[in-house]
Formats: structure tokens, sequence, C-alpha cells
């Protein structure tokens, strides 16, 4: 039993080394020549919300007329980058340290996890930045605060689940960078991030259904529950107050699940290969 126990701690201890310090350089290297450095991780999405907030909530009218839309899309901007960072830099990272995997033994998923918790910071430190407007716009939250922990931990997941898959495909075939990046603008414009769904389902009834299906991709839904639990209760749908139906209510959850299980899948089956492939 001791010997048993000691194997496991030290190939498992062994291994958090690794991610930990992998996790410091990762993060270091990110900003490393940048004059703002860390600051880039709140600038971006701020940007990115001044620029969306304008277009499509000023000029365009896409908004779902409360005081707190402005913090809600700050929100989803936020959420939404955290899922391209993952997956862009996960994307990356087995190719990226091909040198590093070559030299030195240890589990090859520890490369993609790290770059994941490396952009799990810097959604953190963004989420900081959300809660200082929210207080600022007075927005009054609610018990459903405590299940934000579970929505960024399915989100997580999403993101890990896309990297590991990527990554690997990426090895063989650098065309999958091409392709997640035309992918990944189809992903955001198809989901209610910098619009709300209430634009759709009350401007345009006759594409409600379809709006509400929006609501099965996984991504979207996980969005969907953190605006709601987060900030705002009353305005955001979601998958478990627009549908009825208990099983419909689960595909997204569902589809999360299956991503995972083929993420790993994939990755352990072929990563055996990436040193001679490399």
């Amino acid at each position: 039993m001791n010997t048993l126990k000691q194997r496991l701690k030290d190939r498992y201890g062994y291994a958090m080394t690794v991610l930990r310090g992998l996790v410091k350089t990762d993060f270091k290297m990110r900003y490393q020549g940048s004059f703002l450095g860390v600051a880039w991780s709140v600038l971006k999405p701020l940007m990115l919300f001044a620029v969306m907030y304008v277009v499509f909530a000023k000029f365009m009218r896409m908004t779902d007329g409360t005081p707190t839309f402005p913090v809600v899309l700050l929100l989803g901007i936020s959420s939404w980058q955290f899922v391209t960072e993952t997956v862009g830099i996960g994307l990356r990272s087995i190719v990226d340290r091909g040198d590093l995997l070559r030299k030195v033994h240890f589990p090859n998923y520890i490369v993609v996890v790290s770059a994941s918790i490396g952009s799990l910071i810097s959604l953190a430190i963004n989420y900081v930045v959300v809660l200082i407007f929210a207080i600022f716009m007075r927005v009054e939250f609610t018990w459903r605060v405590l299940w934000l922990p579970l929505n960024v931990l399915e989100l997580y997941i999403i993101a890990l689940a896309l990297a590991l898959m990527l990554s690997t495909f990426y090895v063989f075939y650098r065309d999958v960078l091409h392709i997640w990046e035309v992918l990944q603008q189809i992903i955001f414009y198809a989901m209610p991030i910098i619009y709300p769904l209430s634009f759709i389902t009350e401007k345009h009834p006759e594409y409600s259904t379809i709006a509400n299906l929006e609501l099965m991709n996984p991504i979207a839904q996980t969005i969907q529950d953190i605006r709601h639990n987060f900030i705002a209760p009353a305005t955001q749908p979601t998958v478990w107050n627009t549908f009825g139906s208990w099983w419909v209510k689960l595909i997204p959850v569902a589809i999360t699940v299956l991503l995972l299980w083929f993420g790993v899948y994939v990755f352990r089956r072929n990563s055996r290969r990436f040193a001679e492939v490399m």
C-alpha cells in the first residue's frame, strides 16, 4: 500500500511540478517585451467591448434596453476571449514546445493544460474588472452567483477539450490553425454575445425558434449562464428557463461531456507520435 502510494506521489508530484513551471513560464512569455505587460489581459477585452458597444448597442440599437447591458456585454466578451485564447494558444502548444517534449519526459497533455491555466488566470483578472463595473453600475447581485464557479468550470472544460483536440490535429495538419480562425468568427457571430437574444425573439419573432436553438451551443449556453447568475438573472435567457423538457436542457451539457471525452481520446491516441512527427 505504501509502495503504491509513493509511486503515485512520485508520478503525479513530478507532473504537478512540471505543470507549475510551465504555467509560470507561459504567463511570463505571453507578455514578454510588452510595455504594458499583464495589463493587456484587461485592455484587450475592454477595447473590444468599447468598439462593440458603440457599433452594436449605440448605432445599431442591439440592446436589451436595461442599464446592466454594458456589463453583460463586457462579461460576454471576456468569457468568449477566454475560449479563443485558450484554444488559440493550446492549439499551437505541442508544436511550440516540440523541443522540450523531445528532451524531457513528461505527460504531453501538461503542455496544453498549462496554456489553458494561463488563460484562466487572465479570465480571473477580467472578472475582477467586470465586478468593479457591476458595482459601479449598482448591479443587484443574487444568490445565483454561487453557481458561477460551476459555470466557469464548464466553460473551462469546453475550451480545454477543443484545445486538446485541435492541438493534436495541428501536429499533423498545419491548416487546422487557419480553419479555426475562420470557425471562431462564425461561432462568435452565431452566438448572443454582442447582441442580446431578446433582440431577435422580440423584434423578429419569426426567428424565435432558431434564436433559442443558439442556446444548444454549449459555449453560448455557458456564457448565458454566467451572465444570468453573475449580473442579470431577470433579462438573460438560458436553457434552464427557455425550454420545458429536462432532456432538452441537458443537451449542451451532454455535448460538453462528449467534447471532453473526444478531446482526451484523440489526444491520448496520438500523443506517442508527436515527437516523431515534429
